[in-house]
């Protein structure tokens, strides 16, 4: 069953991944989807944030695949699969990023390869859809237990802190 939670500004969307990124372990999995500009990007920075990453440090690596940034409390692998659709898992080598000590955060995750995606069981599906203005509709699915909680303290921190 997807959280939805509404933003209304880009620095809601950081925000929203500050609070994610607060609550990331080492081993976990995010999986993004959403048309291009829907605010991907702008939500792995605010997860950088909440990491203790610079979020300025974050962009969208669609032409270099994968960005690894290691200057926060746990690692960051930022991994864009927009160029990637029908490539064989195994050609690319992102099992030590998926099942490493970082948090991997999986840009275009529908276009994960079939043999990635039937190792990778436990993850946390945002998907992003555009509304009117910057205002932004995230659906979060969690697939396991640790997402599960995860969600639970973020739903606690959206609702203490977002009043609208």
């Amino acid at each position: 069953m997807p959280h939805i939670i509404q933003t209304f500004s880009a620095e809601e969307t950081l925000s929203l991944g500050r609070q994610i990124g607060r609550l990331l372990a080492p081993g976990m999995i995010l999986g993004l989807c959403g048309d291009l500009g829907a605010g991907k990007t702008c939500l792995v920075k605010g997860i950088a944030e909440g990491l203790g990453i610079a979020p300025e440090t974050v962009t969208s690596p669609t032409f270099t695949l994968v960005a690894e940034h290691y200057r926060g409390r746990v690692p960051l692998y930022h991994i864009d699969l927009y160029r990637l659709e029908g490539v064989e898992g195994e050609e690319l080598g992102y099992e030590e990023y998926l099942f490493g000590q970082g948090v991997a955060v999986v840009e275009w995750f529908p276009f994960l390869p079939n043999d990635m995606r039937e190792v990778v069981e436990e993850y946390l599906l945002i998907a992003i859809e555009c509304g009117a203005g910057d205002t932004r509709m995230l659906a979060l699915t969690p697939y396991g237990k640790r997402y599960d909680r995860l969600l639970a303290q973020v739903g606690t921190i959206r609702t203490e802190s977002h009043k609208r």
